[in-house]
């Protein structure tokens, strides 16, 4: 981002102390926000952020240019409480397992700027004051924090787990609720206004802009903050009364040690998130059980193990199934550049899951998917048996394969296809990301 968006105005009095119980000092904290260097931040964080479009179609590619003839006024209205918003982009997404359709609110490009420039100053300012036990969008903090943390304290004897489920958590934030909160260490009206404009800044539906009453549009740089800051009474309950718990985001688990005790504090919580914080519960997915049963971030603890659930190992196929369906007329290397980019993803946050038995069956069914859609993609007999003589097959026995009529699944778990397209040739020579070689890379390292 050109430098020429900015004024070179620079704000020598930046304070980010914290005054437990009180508003932390706000008297510059405007000029703070939208200083030359925490504007240039906040630019830099969205570009690598990247992101669609929001409803105004402005790339991240195309922002600099508009900013450099557009910045100097907006930050004047900003700072004369003039700007308004735009409205949000609303995007659907799948839920993992197709559970249905997660809600996004995209912002246009400018407010994700303004609103990284935002959550880079009251960060400081709030996260010293949260919870040890929150560990969601928080600096040096991740889920597997989180999950270790859950084991220890079942490791400990805390063997009865209250999974409470906030009822579409980010849609359903009560507005006065949470600026009451946000209130109490911002002082800064201008701030707080301008945090309320975005809350209810709209999402434009089919061409269409509807207001919104409730909810945090998850999307936005400041989203996350602004539930933790909501989410942090529920911690310092928690605290209170002496629970042990673990937070990210809307997804918490508390343990206890007693079946009774779960049910009592069960009950307590909920009618504490429900009467004081505004939020909805949904009693079908909210329990207290075994802690060896519960899941947590997509993990369990079987014998005070972490493991990942079956939830997740079956999100996980029906993505692979995706990936490698026949009907998918890509090349074999997009293919596999594609399968590679959602394996080291997925192994990146599951390979900490301590069970290693189901690694090398599902290293051998994706080769196995892959051989299919290899022999579907040769298709004629003569393709077939040119392709595998190539790499070295006896031609005999290939055409009696060919000639077979046979699928191609179950052509792909033939002694010949699985002698001429073997396991190297997948991994060493096509580049195929192996499970087993990233799982033991975390558990295993040199």
């Amino acid at each position: 981002m050109s430098s020429d968006m900015y004024n070179p105005e620079r704000d020598s009095k930046a304070k980010t102390g914290r005054t437990s119980g009180y508003p932390a000092s706000t008297e510059d904290m405007f000029e703070r926000i939208v200083a030359r260097e925490n504007v240039h931040r906040a630019w830099r964080q969205v570009r690598r952020n990247h992101g669609a479009p929001g409803v105004d179609g402005m790339t991240c590619e195309e922002f600099p240019t508009y900013a450099r003839t557009h910045w100097q006024q907006i930050r004047q209205d900003l700072l004369d409480g003039k700007y308004r918003p735009s409205a949000v982009r609303r995007v659907e997404i799948p839920k993992p397992n197709g559970s249905g359709m997660r809600k996004l609110g995209i912002p246009t490009v400018i407010d994700r700027v303004i609103q990284q420039a935002i959550a880079q100053v009251l960060n400081p300012i709030f996260d010293p004051e949260f919870s040890e036990s929150s560990f969601g969008f928080r600096p040096k903090r991740s889920a597997h924090d989180a999950v270790r943390e859950v084991r220890e304290y079942i490791s400990a004897g805390y063997s009865t787990a209250i999974e409470v489920d906030l009822a579409k958590y980010f849609d359903t934030v009560n507005h006065d609720v949470l600026m009451v909160r946000v209130a109490r260490r911002i002082s800064d009206k201008r701030l707080l206004k301008l945090i309320g404009l975005y809350l209810r800044a709209g999402v434009e539906i089919g061409g269409r802009v509807e207001s919104i009453r409730e909810g945090v549009p998850q999307g936005g740089p400041l989203s996350p903050l602004l539930a933790n800051i909501l989410l942090d009474d529920l911690d310092k309950e928690l605290e209170r009364r002496g629970h042990r718990f673990a937070r990210y985001a809307d997804d918490f688990i508390i343990l206890v040690k007693s079946p009774r005790a779960g049910e009592r504090v069960k009950r307590s919580i909920s009618d504490f998130l429900e009467r004081k914080l505004k939020l909805k519960i949904n009693p079908e997915k909210s329990k207290a059980g075994k802690a060896s049963q519960a899941k947590f971030l997509g993990f369990c603890f079987p014998g005070n193990t972490i493991r990942w659930t079956s939830d997740a190992l079956a999100d996980f196929k029906h993505r692979i199934r995706k990936l490698t369906a026949r009907s998918w007329s890509v090349s074999m290397a997009d293919r596999i550049a594609k399968l590679n980019e959602y394996i080291r993803g997925w192994m990146g946050y599951f390979s900490i899951s301590q069970y290693w038995t189901p690694i090398e069956p599902l290293d051998q069914w994706i080769r196995r998917r892959l051989r299919m859609c290899l022999w579907k993609q040769w298709r004629f007999v003569r393709t077939k048996v040119r392709e595998l003589k190539k790499l070295g097959g006896d031609a005999k026995a290939i055409v009696r394969l060919a000639f077979k009529n046979r699928g191609p699944w179950w052509c792909s778990d033939t002694r010949e296809v699985q002698f001429v397209l073997h396991n190297n040739y997948f991994h060493k020579q096509l580049g195929l990301l192996s499970m087993r070689a990233l799982w033991v890379q975390v558990h295993y390292p040199s």
